[in-house]
């Protein structure tokens, strides 16, 4: 079995069998095809995604589409897509028109698709969505991003305490009214512990069905473990969201090689400043989701620390052996070191 690996130059290293990012990783297929002659996707859905919005949405040659687990780097990642891409700094309209989230309700299917049917560039589709839940074709690039499950769970109790529950309520509402369907009322949220530790480790030890669940580490490390095992005639690209952090340039240019896009060598500076989290942050009313509609109650918290090891001021050594104890259940340790940049005792 190959191992997943960091780009070149990364401080990660597969135990053996490392491979260059650069390739596709080479698995058995993950599905097969019916009877009817469709072929069978797994299918993820919550109260404000479902999968099934792929249904009949025509890929083109060349798309891109952007499948992180959440809190891992989407935004980000579609961010330097749109740098590449585009090549210009200042984007004409919000980075959620230009690459929308394909399985987000809050905004009508039918605009969705007319938006991207619209677009004349190459095109980079977000979604949350893992592999084995989307339409595969040998002709697109599907980028997935990895990071530590410790700092994905911190991100995710920020993102949370950040989102306005009312406003994403009535964008769901007007979106369902134009697609002429019904939605199911969004249940109340679950009462949260004042406690941060008990909300870290409510995350970590859910063990909800990850085809219809919230954001946890089991569904996490499901997404992950669908590229890990992508069918070997899909271009799949890994990234990690430490090297983005350790070298954003090198990673960028290393993607603009993988896409086959050239960049003019006096563009870079300015793309990879675009790039950066600090401003993205600075520019959160076009780089975040929601922002034009108020989902959140403060568009530049999204981003938050955007850092790596918010953890260690949280967990002590006890914390750990328990922490290990868990992703051993749930994931191989290839998987394991790739994510933790070496192995977890």
């Amino acid at each position: 079995m190959p191992g997943l690996g960091r780009w070149p130059g990364s401080r990660g290293t597969w135990p053996e069998g490392t491979v260059d990012l650069m390739r596709a990783i080479r698995r058995d297929p993950i599905r097969e095809t019916g009877e009817t002659g469709v072929v069978q996707r797994t299918r993820y859905r919550g109260m404000v995604y479902d999968s099934a919005r792929w249904d009949g949405f025509q890929l083109r040659p060349g798309d891109i589409v952007i499948s992180t687990p959440p809190k891992c780097g989407t935004t980000w990642t579609q961010m330097i897509c749109a740098l590449l891409v585009l090549q210009q700094r200042e984007l004409p309209e919000p980075l959620a028109m230009i690459s929308p989230w394909l399985d987000m309700v809050t905004r009508a299917r039918t605009q969705v698709f007319a938006d991207l049917a619209g677009q004349t560039h190459r095109r980079f589709v977000k979604t949350h969505t893992p592999l084995d839940g989307l339409p595969l074709d040998p002709s697109i690039t599907y980028i997935c991003v990895g990071r530590d499950p410790r700092d994905v769970a911190l991100s995710m109790d920020n993102h949370l305490a950040n989102l306005d529950v009312a406003e994403v309520e009535l964008a769901r509402a007007e979106a369902a009214a134009i697609d002429g369907i019904e939605l199911e009322p969004l249940p109340p949220p679950p009462p949260r512990p004042d406690d941060r530790r008990e909300r870290f480790w409510r995350w970590i030890d859910d063990d909800s069905d990850p085809t219809n669940s919230p954001s946890n580490l089991r569904f996490t490390l499901t997404h992950l473990r669908s590229f890990r095992d992508a069918p070997d005639d899909l271009d799949v690209v890994l990234l990690h969201y430490d090297d983005l952090l350790d070298d954003l340039d090198g990673q960028m240019r290393a993607l603009a090689r993988r896409l086959d896009i050239d960049v003019p060598a006096d563009r870079w500076p300015e793309l990879v400043e675009a790039a950066t989290l600090t401003e993205m942050r600075r520019r959160a009313d076009v780089t975040v989701p929601g922002a034009s509609r108020h989902q959140w109650r403060d568009p530049a918290q999204f981003f938050h620390k955007g850092t790596s090891g918010q953890w260690q001021d949280l967990l002590d050594d006890a914390d750990g052996v328990r922490y290990a104890s868990r992703l051993r259940s749930l994931a191989p340790p290839d998987l394991v070191s790739w994510l933790h940049g070496g192995a977890i005792e």
